[in-house]
C-alpha cells in the first residue's frame, strides 16, 4: 500500500524523489487538489504545480457506443515520465567545463598577464568588452585564478600584482599634534569630492626612489573620479621643484587648467608648503590630517602600480622619461573593475568632452 499520510518534515529545497512522484499520482487519481497534495507531502503548492506539469502527457482513449467509435483525449500524470524529464533537465542545467587545451583565450590571457602585467579580472573584462572570443571560451574570474593557482596555464601568481588584505587601523588612544596643517583642511572639502561624483578633483604626492637629497623624484597626480594618473619627473623633493612642475602644467593646459584641476588634495609634506600660493585663484587646495594617509586612498592605491615598475631603492634619476611615460600610459589604459571594465583614459576623455575642454594642447597628457 502506498504511504501518503506520513508526518516527517521535508527539508526545504530538496528535490522530489521517485517515491513522492508515485504518491502524487495516487493522490491525483483519488481526486486531491494540488494544494492538498502539497500539504500531504510537506511541499510548496508551486512545487507540486510545476511537478504535475512536468509529468503530464496526453493519453488517447477510444470508446465504442452504438457501434460507433468515439475518440477522446485526457491529460494524465506519469511519475516515470516526470522522473525522466527531471534527469534530462539536471543534465542540461549543468554547465560544461570551459576547456583549457585549445582555448584561444588562454594564450591571449597569458600574454596580457605576463607581458603587460594585467590582472585576471582586467583580462576577462577586456575580452568580454572587445568581443574577442565566444562566451564559451571565457572563464569567470574565480576560475581563471583557479587555473593560475593550480598551474594549469603559463601565468603564475608571481606574475600578478600583490594580493593584499588591508587591516582596519586600530585607534592608538592618542593624537599626534606635532605637525601642523599647511593650509585649508580636508574637513572643508565638499562632500561631492569625497563621493567621487564630480570631475576635476585630484590628489597629489611624490614617489621617492632613494632617500637622497640629490636624487630626482616623481610627482604624481590622480583624478579621483576617473583614476586618471599624471606622472611628472622633477629634480628633487623640494617645494621649488613641485612649484616649477605645476607652473609648467598650468602653461601647457592654459585656460583649461581651472576646469580640469578644480581642487587638489595633498598631505603636509614640506614639498607642498607652497602649493596653496602656487594655485591661488586657480584651484582649491586641501590638506589631509597629519599621519592620515588613508585620507588619500586613491593615491596610495595608484602607487602600488608604479612600484610594480620602479621598486624602492632604485634611483629615479636612472629612470628615463620614456619609461615614466610608458608607466603612465599603462596605468591609464588598464581596464578597471571599479570603472565597470573601462580604463581611466576612457572615463577621463568622456569627462573632458562633458566639460567641453578637450583640445590639442592637452595631447601630451592624454597619450
Amino acid at each position: 500500500m502506498t504511504h501518503i499520510n506520513g508526518n516527517t518534515k521535508t527539508v526545504k529545497g530538496k528535490h522530489l524523489s521517485r517515491d513522492e512522484r508515485i504518491i502524487i499520482q495516487t493522490l491525483i487519481n483519488e481526486g486531491y487538489s494540488n494544494r492538498q497534495i502539497a500539504g500531504k507531502l510537506g511541499r510548496a503548492p508551486q512545487t507540486i504545480n510545476n511537478e504535475i506539469k512536468r509529468g503530464m502527457y496526453t493519453q488517447k482513449n477510444q470508446q465504442v457506443q452504438n457501434n460507433k467509435i468515439y475518440t477522446y483525449y485526457k491529460c494524465v500524470y506519469s511519475p516515470d515520465l516526470a522522473q525522466d524529464r527531471y534527469f534530462e533537465n539536471r543534465i542540461k542545467s549543468a554547465r560544461r567545463p570551459i576547456p583549457i587545451t585549445g582555448n584561444p583565450f588562454v594564450e591571449w590571457a597569458d600574454h596580457l598577464m605576463i607581458h603587460q602585467e594585467m590582472s585576471p579580472a582586467s583580462v576577462i573584462m577586456l575580452a568580454k568588452k572587445s568581443n574577442l572570443f565566444p562566451e564559451r571560451f571565457i572563464p569567470c574570474i574565480k576560475t581563471l585564478y583557479h587555473w593560475i593557482d593550480r598551474k594549469l596555464i603559463k601565468t603564475r601568481n608571481i606574475n600578478l600584482l600583490m594580493k593584499l588584505k588591508l587591516k582596519n587601523k586600530k585607534p592608538t588612544g592618542f593624537t599626534r599634534i606635532n605637525k601642523k596643517v599647511l593650509g585649508q583642511s580636508i574637513e572643508l572639502r565638499p562632500h561631492a569630492v569625497d563621493t567621487r561624483t564630480t570631475f576635476g578633483h585630484w590628489e597629489i604626492d611624490t614617489v621617492v626612489g632613494q632617500k637622497s637629497a640629490e636624487d630626482q623624484v616623481l610627482l604624481t597626480m590622480v583624478e579621483r573620479k576617473s583614476r586618471y594618473e599624471l606622472i611628472l619627473k622633477i629634480d628633487g623633493k623640494q617645494s621649488c621643484h613641485v612649484v616649477n612642475a605645476l607652473r609648467h602644467l598650468i602653461k601647457e593646459t592654459g585656460d583649461a587648467f581651472p576646469k580640469i584641476f578644480k581642487s587638489i588634495t595633498s598631505d603636509n609634506g614640506p614639498e607642498f608648503s607652497d602649493l596653496s600660493e602656487c594655485l591661488k585663484g586657480l584651484s582649491e587646495v586641501y590638506f589631509t590630517h597629519p599621519y592620515a594617509s588613508w585620507e588619500r586612498g586613491t593615491k596610495e592605491n595608484q602607487h602600488r602600480f608604479i612600484r610594480r615598475h620602479i621598486s624602492k631603492g632604485i634611483p629615479i634619476s636612472t629612470v628615463t622619461a620614456s619609461t615614466v611615460h610608458r608607466i603612465q600610459e599603462w596605468m591609464n589604459r588598464y581596464p578597471r573593475k571599479i570603472l565597470n571594465g573601462q580604463s581611466a583614459m576612457e572615463v577621463f576623455l568622456k569627462e573632458l568632452i562633458k566639460e567641453n575642454i578637450l583640445s590639442e594642447s592637452l595631447g601630451f597628457y592624454m597619450n
